[in-house]
Parts: C-alpha cells; sequence; structure tokens
C-alpha cells in the first residue's frame, strides 16, 4: 500500500511507499506514567492553595479580633477584661494557644495615649514537604492600635 504526495501547483503526484509500523506503537503506558509523574506534583500545589487559604482567614480574623479588642481597651476596659475579650472573640482553634500583648498596661495608661494590642497564634501547614522545611508552627501575627478616651 502507498501513499500519493500531490504538489498542486504543478499537477504531478509522487508515490512513497508506506512504513509497516504504526507511530504509536510502544506506547501505551505513557499516559499513565505522565499522570502517575504530575499527579503529586498537581496534589501539593492544591494542598499548598488550601494552607494559603487557611492562613489567609486566620490572618483576617485575627486582625478584626485585634481591632475590636483594642476598641474594647481604648474605652477603659482592664488588661483581664481585654484578654478574656480576646479570647472568646478569637475562633480559629485552640484560645489557650493565643498570646495577648498589650502595651501600655493597664495601670500607667491615660486617657488621650495611645495602646496597643498585639494577637498572635501558632499555624501548623498541612501540605507535604513544605511543613517538613517548618517544623515548628509559623505564628499569624497581627497588631492594632487606638488613642484611649
Amino acid at each position: 500500500m502507498s501513499v500519493r504526495s500531490c504538489d498542486c501547483s504543478r499537477g504531478d503526484y509522487t508515490t512513497f511507499p508506506r512504513r509497516n509500523y504504526d507511530m504509536r506503537k510502544g506506547e501505551s503506558g505513557q499516559s499513565l506514567v505522565e499522570t502517575a509523574l504530575v499527579l503529586p506534583l498537581l496534589l501539593m500545589l492544591i494542598a499548598g492553595i488550601f494552607d494559603i487559604g487557611r492562613l489567609t482567614y486566620m490572618y483576617a480574623h485575627l486582625h478584626m479580633a485585634a481591632q475590636e479588642t483594642v476598641r474594647k481597651g481604648g474605652l477603659g476596659a482592664t488588661d483581664t477584661e481585654i484578654t478574656e475579650f480576646a479570647k472568646n472573640y478569637v475562633q480559629v482553634g485552640d484560645s489557650s494557644k493565643l498570646e495577648i500583648s498589650i502595651t501600655p498596661s493597664g495601670t500607667v495608661r491615660r486617657s488621650g495615649e495611645y495602646m496597643t494590642v498585639r494577637l498572635k497564634y501558632p499555624f501548623r501547614l498541612y501540605t507535604p514537604f513544605v511543613s517538613s522545611l517548618f517544623p515548628n508552627s509559623l505564628y499569624a501575627e497581627t497588631d492594632s492600635t487606638i488613642r484611649i478616651e
């Protein structure tokens, strides 16, 4: 069997002998191997996107909590009340892991001065291999400042 080739500009035809092999012969497992190579990378990418989303949510929630907590402190609450409010407001996990720093302390705060509340919470990565690079937790940290009334 032969294949015809056409040079349409001159109108003549050339016949080429057909090869006796199929171009796809020996490639039956190629797609399986490609999938096996790409799938772990794709799953790590998806897990990384999931971790970034969790970290973004945690940071946004901590930032909102810091704003609400410092607002309470700006209205004259004590350090104990501010700490309890922050621990009740933050709902990203175990509230006992939340580190709260209030500056200045309640004994030296006066009206017209500024106070700052800093919240810090540990974040654990779920992404394989990346979590082994950071064996200890990362920390999401935010602060907020307000003038005391």
